[in-house]
Parts: C-alpha cells; sequence; structure tokens
C-alpha cells in the first residue's frame, strides 16, 4: 500500500484540524452522520467512539465510511474502510492517540487507570485507512 493517496496540501489541510463529520451506512441504507474528533498520523485516521453507538455499529456491520474536514467553503472528504478495534494493546493504544491529539496533552499514556476508564466509558476505535481523497474550494 502506497504511504498516502492524500496530495500534500490534503496531508496539511487534514493534519490542521481536529473535528470531522463522519458518515456511516444505516441498516435501512440511509446516511447516519456524527461529529468526531479525529487524528491523521498520514497512514490511517483514528476515531474514538463508544460501543453503543450508531456509528459502531453500522461501521461493524458496512465498514465503507466517509469523513468530511472542512473550513468555511474548503473541504476535504475521506472515503474509506473501518477498522473495528475493541481489544487492548491496539484499542488503549489507538484511543490514547487521538486524545492527545484532541487535548494537546502529549505525556498521555494507556495505562491500567486509561483503560479502565476506557472499560467504564465503552469506549472503542475505528481506524480508517483512505482509499479515496477529494477536495473542493
Amino acid at each position: 500500500m502506497p504511504d498516502s493517496i492524500l496530495t500534500p496540501e490534503q496531508d496539511a489541510f487534514l493534519r490542521s484540524r481536529l473535528w470531522a463529520a463522519f458518515a456511516t451506512g444505516r441498516r435501512d441504507g440511509s446516511p447516519q452522520l456524527s461529529h468526531v474528533g479525529y487524528d491523521w498520523d498520514g497512514q490511517d485516521l483514528v476515531v474514538s467512539v463508544k460501543s453503543y453507538t450508531a456509528k459502531w455499529k453500522n461501521a461493524l456491520r458496512l465498514p465503507k465510511v466517509a469523513l468530511l474536514v472542512h473550513e468555511d467553503r474548503k473541504q476535504l472528504i475521506i472515503y474509506g474502510t473501518a477498522e473495528c478495534i475493541d481489544r487492548d494493546p491496539d484499542r488503549a493504544a489507538l484511543t490514547a492517540r487521538v486524545f492527545r491529539r484532541l487535548t494537546g496533552n502529549t505525556a498521555l499514556e494507556p495505562n491500567e487507570g486509561f483503560i479502565r476508564m476506557l472499560d467504564e466509558q465503552q469506549r472503542t476505535v475505528l481506524r480508517i485507512r483512505p482509499a479515496k481523497a477529494s477536495m473542493m474550494d
């Protein structure tokens, strides 16, 4: 797999934002949208979600997803396949990665207390590897 399907401009735009509209498909075929925080490391996008939410259940059933990242009228749409992760150590490590990005707490580590909090909140992770990207101004 190539390092990234994104252009340098798309990569920079994605790295400079924290929030996206996340789309999955409902059982009846209609779209489901959520506002999510994410982390992009140049290889994959990671989103922390709770296991009882529609986005988790929809991604388990149909892993084709899209994210819309925008600023005013400029927008980047990422299409990809979600990998649903609910087991440690991957769940804890990837969730810590997202939380570090969203909070700015670079010292956050997936220790026992962090894992206990993930369990209490029923947190899971979606890892999305972009398959297609489209940017519009």
